[in-house]
This record gives structure tokens, C-alpha cells and sequence, in this order.
């Protein structure tokens, strides 16, 4: 396994952030969903949420020069989606109740299945321990959920998230015990 740099998020990071997410769910995301279920959810479900950049929550991995993987965890109320999301919950969560946010990992279709999911989700959950959270919640895509599976995450049942247009995309609810 290549040992890969891992690091925060900067908010100079932001476009090439974007760039890869939106490579990654393109490429990575096809055989799952259909193209106008990924378009529709680039648009509010999938994308950069730059709170977590200045909660210093989110990392990036880099290769060559290039971010070629990105992920975080919150201690906000927001459980997914990006800056444009109408639905944001910027609320503090309390680590004695509620469950930190695993969010917005992405990696560049080159590099996956190569451990870049794996590297990220150890210093969330690293992270998450230390403000003293002891449950995690995400919502997972169908081709991200056997990255969670593998992580200890339980999936819930399915859901179907509105992206307008009387289209929908499923997603899956997952939880993960420290």
C-alpha cells in the first residue's frame, strides 16, 4: 500500500476540490445511478461544503501535486450536501447524545480502491474520538457504502432523496459505534 500525504483542507483547496468530486462522481457513480440522478444531485446532495474547510474537519489526500482524495467529519447538525444545500444545520452537536457527521468523501476514479477511502475515514474517526464523540452517522451512496461496510458502519434502510424534477436518488443511512 503507497503511503499517500494526507492533510486539512484549505479554503485554497476549494476548486480543486470541486473538480474531483465532480470527476469522481461522474466516473464513479454510473453503474449506480443514472446521469440525470448524478447531475441533478452535483446540484445540492453531492459537493463541497466549505464549513467543514474552516472547521478544520476535512482532509485531502494528494498525490503528484494533485488532490486525489477528499473527506471529513462534522460536529455540526448537517448530515450531507453542499455549500448551495437549502437544508444546512450549522448547530453544534453535542458529543454526549449525538453522533458526529461523517461527510463528503470523494476520490479520483484513478486512484480508488487503492486505501485513499480508508487513510481518511482513520483520522475522522481519530478526530471525532478526540472532541469526544462516541457515534458516527453518514449517508452513504449505493457505491460508497462498501467503504462504510468495511469501516464498521450499519446501514439503515434506504432512502430516496428529492433532487427536483420529480427525480429522486437513494442513498442509505449508516451508524458506527466508537
Amino acid at each position: 500500500m503507497i503511503n499517500y500525504p494526507i492533510r486539512l483542507a484549505v479554503r485554497a483547496d476549494e476548486n480543486a476540490i470541486t473538480q474531483l468530486i465532480e470527476r469522481s462522481v461522474r466516473k464513479l457513480s454510473i453503474k449506480d445511478y443514472t446521469q440525470a440522478q448524478i447531475e441533478g444531485a452535483l446540484k445540492s446532495a453531492w459537493g463541497l461544503d466549505s464549513q467543514l474547510i474552516d472547521d478544520q474537519s476535512y482532509f485531502v489526500v494528494e498525490q503528484h501535486k494533485q488532490i486525489v482524495g477528499a473527506g471529513g467529519w462534522s460536529y455540526r447538525k448537517t448530515l450531507f450536501g453542499n455549500n448551495d444545500e437549502a437544508a444546512r444545520d450549522s448547530s453544534l452537536l453535542n458529543p454526549e447524545v449525538d453522533a458526529a457527521k461523517i461527510r463528503a468523501f470523494f476520490v479520483a476514479p484513478e486512484y480508488a480502491r487503492r486505501g485513499i477511502g480508508s487513510l481518511i475515514m482513520h483520522h475522522c474517526e481519530q478526530a471525532a474520538r478526540k472532541k469526544g464523540f462516541t457515534r458516527l452517522e453518514l449517508m452513504s451512496t449505493l457505491p460508497g457504502k462498501p467503504l462504510y461496510q468495511r469501516h464498521g458502519f450499519i446501514a439503515q434502510s434506504a432512502v430516496e432523496y428529492p433532487l427536483g424534477n420529480r427525480l429522486t436518488i437513494q442513498f442509505i443511512p449508516m451508524t458506527k459505534t466508537l
